[in-house]
C-alpha cells in the first residue's frame, strides 16, 4: 500500500504543477518559454531558501521531475560546490549537479531523432 501512496503523492504534486502551468498558458499572455523559465527560477529560489527539498522528500518524482525540480538541483549543486570550493562553486556547482540529466536529455534526444526522422509539419 505504501507504493500506491507514493504514486498518488507524485501524481497530485506533479499534476498540480502542470495544472498551474496550464492556467498560466490559458489565462495570461506569457509564452510557454517564459512560463518554463519561471518554473526553473522558482525552483532555484525555493531550493535556495530550503523550501523545495521537503517537497521533493514527500512527493518524490512528482516534485523532482518537473522543471522546478531542475531548478532545485541547480540550487543544491551551487550550495554544495560553494561549501567545497568557495566562490568558484557559484559558477561550477549548478552545471556539475545537472550534468547527468542534461547529458541524458541530449543523448536520448539525438537517438530519438535518428530513429524517428523528425521534420517540419508542413
Amino acid at each position: 500500500m505504501d507504493i500506491v501512496w507514493q504514486f498518488v503523492k507524485a501524481f497530485l504534486v506533479g499534476g498540480a504543477l502542470c495544472a498551474i502551468g496550464q492556467l498560466f498558458i490559458d489565462k495570461t499572455k506569457f509564452t510557454p518559454a517564459r512560463i518554463m523559465t519561471g518554473y526553473v527560477v522558482t525552483g532555484v529560489l525555493l531550493g535556495a531558501i530550503g523550501v523545495y527539498r521537503p517537497l521533493v522528500d514527500w512527493a518524490g518524482a512528482g516534485a523532482s521531475v518537473p522543471l522546478m525540480g531542475f531548478g532545485n538541483v541547480l540550487a543544491e549543486g551551487v550550495r554544495k560546490a560553494v561549501d567545497e570550493k568557495g566562490a568558484l562553486g557559484i559558477f561550477t556547482g549548478g552545471l556539475t549537479a545537472a550534468a547527468a540529466g542534461l547529458t541524458a536529455a541530449i543523448v536520448f534526444g539525438y537517438l530519438f531523432a535518428l530513429i524517428f526522422k523528425p521534420g517540419d509539419k508542413s
